[in-house]
């Protein structure tokens, strides 16, 4: 499917910064029309005949020649269906910005990574997700301990106690992400988190033009244990914060008991950058909900030995001019 301008024919996008469907061209909003093609009819684009290239998963893209952004209708339907999904909340200008502020002090970095031409090729991708919710049955025991010294005349006396720690508790858990990405890295996506899930919305087609998304690619099955990862860690922490204050705690049982799982299926907004830098890829990923940035700044070896040099002369300069004010005294 393609999203046309009523008014004046151009490629309807979603704005971030409007909340709403706009045509950059015209300049109106709220006047799109969707127009449906087959899978194979978008291998070609319908507006200007290029060739598209389109990877096994790919939901949504972009033609690489007239810049329309066509959605797939049958990898957004049926099983593919996103149940919800977060739109993106910040657009590429306000990307771009982000990523300057926060990498405006690597004073090493090579001098075009943070240029207009460079960013320009960064890309709003919708990540698709699995969202886990459970309602568990915790069953903890532990000793813990609490050491008390003190003194009388030269003696020195230690008493220790022991107690019996025990937890029976119902925690439940509600959207729990996994991305279902085997392209997007695992532990990138958990450290681009949190999103706030209780701002997703239902899907619709229309968040899709403007950006770029996939389909998902791994079974629901296949994650789960990265939420089970998230979920237990979370009771650990909960059980930890109900039995301070001792010198020391055993875990003698613990047990998560689940008694009603569901997953549902959705998609999350992510900006991705790929910085190269002779030869090698830096990768960028920036939250489009909230702004959070993952990545880390290339270094130039020519500014570091440029720096290096100045220094050493600025050093040098110093040296000489002390020695000869030395010398004439």
């Amino acid at each position: 499917m393609i999203f046309k301008c009523k008014n004046c024919g151009g490629n309807v996008v979603y704005s971030p910064e409007k909340r709403a469907m706009y045509c950059p061209f015209c300049e109106s909003e709220g006047s799109q029309e969707r127009k449906d093609y087959s899978e194979e009819d978008l291998q070609v684009c319908p507006n200007c005949g290029g060739q598209v290239p389109v990877l096994e998963h790919t939901a949504a893209t972009r033609c690489p020649y007239c810049d329309n952004y066509l959605i797939f209708n049958q990898r957004v339907e049926g099983k593919y269906k996103p149940l919800r999904i977060i739109p993106f909340q910040m657009g590429k200008e306000v990307c771009k910005k982000s990523l300057r502020d926060k990498f405006k002090k690597c004073i090493f970095a090579p001098t075009d990574f943070l240029s207009e031409a460079r960013l320009e090729s960064m890309q709003g991708t919708y990540v698709p997700y699995w969202f886990y919710d459970y309602e568990t049955d915790c069953d903890f025991q532990a000793e813990g301990t609490r050491v008390r010294t003190w003194s009388s005349g030269d003696m020195r006396y230690t008493e220790t106690s022991h107690y019996r720690i025990y937890r029976n508790v119902q925690i439940d858990f509600r959207d729990i992400p996994a991305d279902a990405s085997v392209e997007m890295p695992d532990d990138v996506m958990e450290l681009i988190e949190p999103f706030d899930c209780g701002r997703m919305e239902a899907f619709k087609e229309e968040y899709l033009s403007g950006f770029y998304a996939e389909k998902y690619n791994m079974e629901a099955d296949l994650t789960e244990s990265r939420a089970k990862a998230k979920r237990d860690e979370d009771i650990a922490q909960l059980l930890r914060s109900s039995y301070s204050g001792y010198s020391s705690v055993k875990v003698q049982h613990q047990n998560v008991g689940v008694r009603e799982r569901r997953v549902t299926y959705g998609m999350l907004p992510v900006w991705k950058y790929i910085y190269e830098y002779k030869g090698k890829q830096h990768p960028f990923y920036v939250n489009g909900q909230t702004g959070k940035i993952v990545g880390t700044a290339p270094i130039s070896a020519a500014k570091v030995w440029a720096y290096a040099g100045t220094l050493w002369g600025c050093l040098t300069l110093l040296l000489v001019s002390a020695n000869c004010i030395l010398g004439w005294l």
